[in-house]
């Protein structure tokens, strides 16, 4: 799976000139929390709604709304915006991306094909792979059958399925330090009850 199956593909950026008050409007129109920032048709930086509430005054400011909209107005996006932008392109595997992420602390990356910006994938991107990869908005059964960690074994589960002519829709496996694994199964036909029963009437640990 890979980072253009799920980014956002109309990106809405701001230029470095860009004043954080018209910004901050965008974010809180636009409903996101992050504009990519660009000039001249190329990826000079990103800026987040953190990033602008940084650089605004505080909330216990003696200020009047006026005034604090006036300053805000003053301040430009080349003055708060990250100038390092780590991203990634169309075909980096989606949890590539996801690990960029958590080791750099950020919750969106810039898409970048050749020199233009294509997309960006965000946090919610990487929930929406994961919820799609464990089936869980997909119609069917879901179980999960936990067994020993040998060679072999996941055939031993799919030759049932297989008899009862059930469907596994999506697969994880997860495993465990007592040499067992866990394995996360979407099921999908007529007889997947029955095909669970079996899988139990044959010794296996199987959670519904």
């Amino acid at each position: 799976m890979y980072v253009q199956q799920f980014m956002t593909s109309q990106v809405i950026t701001v230029s470095p000139d860009e004043s954080i008050f018209n910004a901050m409007n965008i974010m809180k129109t636009k409903r996101i929390n992050r504009l990519p920032v660009i000039s001249s048709g190329r990826l000079v930086g990103i800026v987040s709604d953190g990033d602008l509430r940084a650089a605004s005054p505080s909330p216990v400011t003696s200020l009047s709304k006026f005034e604090m909209n006036e300053l805000l107005s003053k301040v430009s996006i080349k003055d708060v915006a990250v100038k390092k932008v780590i991203t990634c392109s169309p075909d980096t595997l989606i949890e590539d991306a996801a690990l960029l992420m958590r080791e750099n602390k950020i919750g969106a990356l810039p898409v970048i094909e050749g020199e233009k910006l294509v997309g960006i994938i965000t946090q919610n991107n990487i929930l929406d792979a994961f919820l799609d990869i464990m089936g869980v908005r997909s119609p069917g059964k879901r179980i999960v059958v936990e067994v020993r960690d040998e060679v072999g074994i996941f055939n031993e589960v799919t030759a049932v399925t297989r008899q009862y002519g059930v469907d596994i829709t999506s697969l994880a496996v997860y495993h465990l330090p007592n040499r067992k694994v866990q394995i996360l199964c979407h099921l999908d036909g007529d007889k997947a009850e029955e095909a669970v029963s079996s899988l139990i009437q044959k010794g296996f640990n199987v959670t519904q």
